[in-house]
């Protein structure tokens, strides 16, 4: 079984870690335009077990269904805290716990469904953080992502790799990864792609089993 970089997981989970105390207020204006398509993706996710991966600050949580059981994990410490804060203040019932999708501590075919949100951007190794997902999945189990990837036009999708090595280091996300090809790398045997913008960066990824 392939392992986690450590090194690679421990430089992500500080500069999260660093940013987490201003996180919200860096993400104000684009959350904006993320929170209808945040809305409408867990619209779509079934439980009754369900597992949110990179729960970050907890900027789903106003949108988790009543009536499912639902685990967030998250990397970050700093993160985390603030994602507990916002479920207490929302009157969640929600497991939080620190975990890393690269080395998920769950039994195989475990959860319904798996759901990250802005996540794989940022995962060291994606394609085993996905192939951990799928692990934990039920046969008939979905992955819902909804990511930000390099764009299809090749003299922004140039720009972006230009830009990435300083963007990582600042925000700890990649801007230019390939993440419908991720998924499929990751074994699983379908995946519908939505675009939400003309230039092709940000999309919903419905994954199968």
């Amino acid at each position: 079984m392939t392992q986690p970089d450590q090194r690679a997981t421990e430089r992500t989970r500080a500069r999260y870690q660093r940013i987490s105390g201003l996180y919200d207020l860096m993400e104000i204006l684009p959350e904006r335009r993320y929170i209808p398509w945040r809305e409408n993706l867990w619209e779509q996710v079934h439980g009754p077990r369900v597992l949110e991966i990179g729960v970050g600050t907890g900027k789903n949580m106003p949108f988790y269904p009543p009536e499912i059981e639902i685990t967030a994990i998250d990397l970050t410490p700093g993160m985390l805290a603030r994602a507990h804060k916002r479920a207490t203040e929302l009157d969640l019932n929600v497991n939080l716990q620190l975990g890393d999708t690269q080395a998920l501590d769950f039994p195989d075919k475990y959860f319904d469904s798996v759901i990250a949100t802005f996540v794989f951007c940022s995962v060291p190794d994606a394609v085993l953080g996905l192939r951990e997902i799928r692990r934990v999945l039920k046969p008939a189990g979905q992955l819902f992502l909804l990511e930000h990837m390099r764009a299809r036009n090749s003299a922004l999708g140039l720009l972006m790799d230009v830009l990435n090595p300083l963007v990582v280091r600042m925000m700890g996300a990649n801007i230019n990864r390939h993440t419908v090809n991720n998924v499929q790398a990751a074994d699983f045997k379908k995946a519908d792609v939505t675009n939400l913008s003309a230039d092709g960066i940000f999309k919903y990824i419905l994954a199968y089993k």
